[in-house]
């Protein structure tokens, strides 16, 4: 795009078409030579030291702290980057020897973005809450996680009440042992009673509640409980966040790329 911003109109006619198509092949050949001895290797590292400092996390007993990292990560859209091409591959090595993995449960847990839509529901700003329980519907039985990303950037200190919820599940899953057969894809309610061990599933729903209940706790206290609100300022605020939230899934889209 940005090539044929700069060509646009200095074709002389009917050269148009063999000069873009040429551009294309040129340009695209170019990137994914880029792409491959690159950016390819940078992401393999950074892959490389992420899973290095799960591994380390879990030796250490200190694994809940990854949420600090994985919960304003995910608001960024950077969800699926780490889940897949870090927890993925880290829960199916463990998986393979131990039959299951809290690996694929830290990034995909829907607690604490059901927790996150109840504070706002109760408590957020008046304009903004009859919006909530759609996507309340959407995330925690849909797994679609990107829809609670623009409440949490309309008011970002929100990200706080995320992690401490993400970190209270953790903390469960790591106390009571449990783990996943295979990855929550997408992070729905039902995808992990589907791949819960039949003699764990109930310690894992009541580890998505506390980490919800955690998680709506915090997010109520860091808003006031609706207090001093303007509903005006507060539509204003959302579309804003909504603004911000389409143009950080592109970039993400972008740097997957």
């Amino acid at each position: 795009k940005k090539w044929d911003g700069v060509i646009a109109g200095k074709i002389k006619g009917g050269f148009e078409m063999l000069v873009d198509n040429f551009s294309a092949g040129i340009i695209g050949g170019a990137m994914a030579v880029v792409g491959l001895y690159i950016i390819g290797p940078i992401t393999f590292w950074i892959t490389q030291g992420l899973g290095w400092l799960a591994n380390a996390l879990v030796t250490t007993g200190l694994l809940p702290l990854v949420s600090i990292v994985v919960e304003p990560a995910k608001v960024l859209f950077l969800n699926n980057a780490i889940n897949h091409g870090v927890f993925t591959p880290l829960g199916i090595d463990q998986a393979a020897e131990a039959g299951r993995s809290i690996f694929f449960m830290i990034e995909s847990n829907p607690g604490p973005g059901l927790g996150i839509l109840t504070a706002m529901l109760l408590f957020g700003p008046r304009a903004v809450r009859p919006t909530v329980p759609a996507a309340m519907v959407v995330h925690f039985l849909g797994g679609i996680h990107e829809i609670y990303f623009p409440y949490v950037l309309m008011k970002p200190i929100l990200v706080v009440a995320a992690i401490v919820g993400g970190a209270t599940g953790v903390l469960w899953e790591v106390i009571l042992g449990l783990g996943l057969v295979a990855p929550a894809s997408p992070g729905s309610i039902f995808a992990w009673f589907a791949v819960s061990p039949p003699d764990q599933v109930l310690l894992i729903m009541l580890g998505v509640i506390i980490s919800a209940a955690v998680t709506f706790v915090v997010g109520s206290l860091l808003l006031g409980f609706g207090r001093k609100e303007s509903a005006v300022d507060a539509q204003i605020d959302l579309e804003a966040a909504k603004e911000k939230s389409a143009e950080n899934k592109a970039a993400s889209k972008n740097a997957t790329a």
